[in-house]
This record gives C-alpha cells, structure tokens and sequence, in this order.
C-alpha cells in the first residue's frame, strides 16, 4: 500500500510539473508572439522601410539559429533549470530595454538576444514535457503543449489590439510573460535535473543529423511550410481579387487550425505511432495545398486552409511525439536543439523559395512549392523507413 501510495504521489507531481512547464511556456509565448507586431508597428510610426523592419524581423530567427549549437553544452555547464530561469529573466530585461531605449539601431541587437534566449525556453520545454509524458500519452501530451504553445502565441497580438503601441503597457505584458515563466519553472523544475546529464556520449547536432535524418526534414518542412503559408496566403488569396477583410479571415482560420487540431493528431500519433503519422501529415497538407487554386473562391477555402495549417504544423508535433519515443537524456536535448536549428533555417528557405515560384509562375507557386517539399519529405520517409527495417541503420 505505501509504494501504491508512493507512486501515486510521484505520478501526481510528475503531471504537476508537466502543467506547471506548459503553462509557462504559454506565458512565453504569449511575450514572444506580441513581440513581432510591436516591433513592426512601432518602427512603421518611426518611419522605417519594409526592406528595414524586415531585416529586423530576420534578427529574431537569426539568433535562434545561431545559438542552437551551444544549448546542449550550455545545459550540462549550468544545468537545464538554472539555463531557462536565467533566459526567460534576460527575456524580461530585454522588453524593459525596448521600452527605454526606443531606438531602432538597438532593437536590431535587442532582437537578436531574444531569439539566442528563447531558444533554450523551446528546446528545454519541449525536452521537459517529452520526458515527463508517459509514453502511451506522449501524443496528446505533446498535442496540448502545442495547442496551448499557439494560443499563448496568439494571445500576443490580441493583447496588443486591446492595449495599443503607446506607453509602457505592451512592454510591460512581455515583461509580465517573461518574468512569469521564470518563476513558473523555478517553482516546478526543482525536480526534473539530471535527465540532461544522462551519462550517454554528447552526440551533437550533426551527430544527430546522422541517425534521425527523416525527423529534421520534417521540421524544416513543416517550418517552411507553416512560414510560406502564413506569409504568402494573402498574396494568394488577393491575386484571384479576394477583398482584404477576406484575405484577414483566411489568416484566422490557419491559426485557428494550429489550436484546435493538435490533441486529435497527437491521439492519432498514439494509436498509429508519430512516424506514420508524419506521412500521413505531409500527404494531407500536400493535398490541400492542391486545393487551394480550385477552392479559393468558394466558402470550402476556410475549411481547407484550416485543415493545412493544422497538419502542416502537425508534421512538426509528430515529429516531437517520435523523437521522445527514440532518445532521452543528452540525445533528446541535441534533438530538441537541431530541431530548433531547422525550424530557423525552414523559416529562412521556406518563404523566400515561395515568394520567387510566384513571383515566377504566379499564385500557383504557393501551392506547387508546398505540395512538393511535403512529397520529398514523404518519399524520404518511407526511404528511412526501409533503410531501418533493413537494419542498416
């Protein structure tokens, strides 16, 4: 009876902690997804151009893709709890300096920091709730941290509609965000130091290149993708005269499918494993992706779109329900942190690549861009897969 009740007790705090992380990471979130409008809006009204505050946008992914090597050496010198407490506090002076400063050349430097300090928030959250989710739960685990990641991520600008540019309150919201998360882990990742520190060989990004090749193409897919998507959808929609009040519901209904679907893949993942599922995922945006120039002018648009956005990001949730089946420990951490290398570089490739097929082509780049990288991403996968049932790696 005590280990029964033991063991309830560590199970009780097991999904504490796993809820206690999720909803930091949603405060985060939130910090982070107001940052981008701010930025933008705040030097439109200091009368930057689109090529200025665009090369300021590209700060942010910048600096994730340059700190993604150094996370996992960062996490065995510091350990994971001190590394997320120490980024999300830095996260928070870093919004007070956008506030002080008001200097565009500033935000330029500011913007880089936060994207080197946020990536340890994501690959470490993901981490800590991959290695807390029991395994016959780990794809609706890993769908509601998702979801709730989204809409957290959305909360942003929906906050910066309420509170406007002027003053301090939106800095002080991603202040608010930042600084909660940092109390948030302190309070529950107590307990969870040590699966970083596993006693496996580090393998690195490249090392990890090596044995799960499949999973990081899938994160650059479905990152260019998402990123093509949410980007060009407007230039898509406008190109066959769709009203610009339309163009903004299209937006909505991609986001709307980043929150709502995300628990049913991850139960499909489940039943059916992430791997499956990541083809299955690709398959399905590819077809919709398909759809698009036959149903833009129809009401079906909102459906498909919602559909695309939700297993398009899917392809990156199935991706992470795989990885926490594969690894622990070290590997886990160098996997989360090459995922997040790759979802920057996809963000990088994946929209100018489209931008120029339609600048080339016209509307139908969109589409044929998508539903090509989601076919290379299927034929690899199925390629990897009987590479393993060989047993040649």
């Amino acid at each position: 009876m005590v280990a029964t009740g033991s063991s309830e007790g560590e199970a009780g705090t097991q999904w504490a902690a796993l809820a206690g992380v999720t909803t930091a990471l949603a405060m985060f979130g939130a910090a982070q997804g107001l940052s981008s409008p701010l930025f933008t809006l705040l030097m439109q009204k200091q009368g930057m151009s689109p090529a200025l505050i665009g090369l300021s946008a590209a700060m942010m992914p910048l600096g994730l893709i340059l700190s993604a090597s150094f996370v996992p050496a960062a996490v065995r010198l510091v350990g994971a709890r001190t590394l997320a407490v120490g980024c999300s506090l830095i996260g928070a002076l870093c919004f007070l300096g956008i506030g002080y400063l008001q200097d565009w050349v500033a935000w330029f430097v500011i913007r880089f920091i936060i994207g080197v300090v946020i990536n340890p928030l994501y690959i470490l959250g993901e981490v800590w709730a991959l290695s807390l989710a029991p395994p016959s739960r780990r794809g609706r685990v890993m769908g509601v941290f998702n979801t709730l990641m989204g809409a957290g991520y959305a909360a942003g600008p929906f906050a910066l509609t309420l509170l406007g540019t002027s003053g301090w309150a939106p800095f002080l919201v991603g202040v608010a965000g930042f600084t909660l998360c940092a109390v948030i882990l302190h309070a529950v990742s107590s307990k969870l130091t040590g699966f970083e520190d596993d006693g496996q060989p580090a393998s690195g990004l490249v090392g990890f290149a090596k044995v799960a090749p499949a999973l990081l193409l899938a994160v650059l897919v479905s990152a260019a993708v998402q990123q093509s998507t949410y980007a060009l959808v407007p230039v898509f929609g406008a190109s066959y005269g769709l009203a610009e009040a339309v163009l903004a519901s299209l937006v909505m209904a991609l986001s709307l499918g980043n929150i709502l679907l995300q628990i049913p893949l991850g139960l499909l993942a489940e039943r059916f494993g992430g791997r499956a599922m990541i083809i299955v995922c690709a398959l399905a945006t590819a077809t919709c992706a398909l759809l698009l120039p036959l149903l833009i002018m129809t009401p079906l648009i909102w459906v498909v779109l919602l559909v695309m956005s939700a297993v398009g990001y899917g392809v990156y949730t199935m991706a992470l329900v795989e990885l926490g089946s594969r690894f622990k420990g070290s590997v886990l951490v160098a996997g989360n942190a090459a995922f997040a290398l790759m979802w920057g570089a996809g963000g990088i490739v994946g929209p100018p690549g489209a931008g120029l097929l339609m600048q080339g082509i016209g509307p139908l780049g969109l589409p044929v861009v998508i539903a090509g990288l989601d076919a290379l991403l299927v034929m690899f996968a199925l390629y990897r897969s009987s590479v393993r049932r060989s047993g040649k790696a």
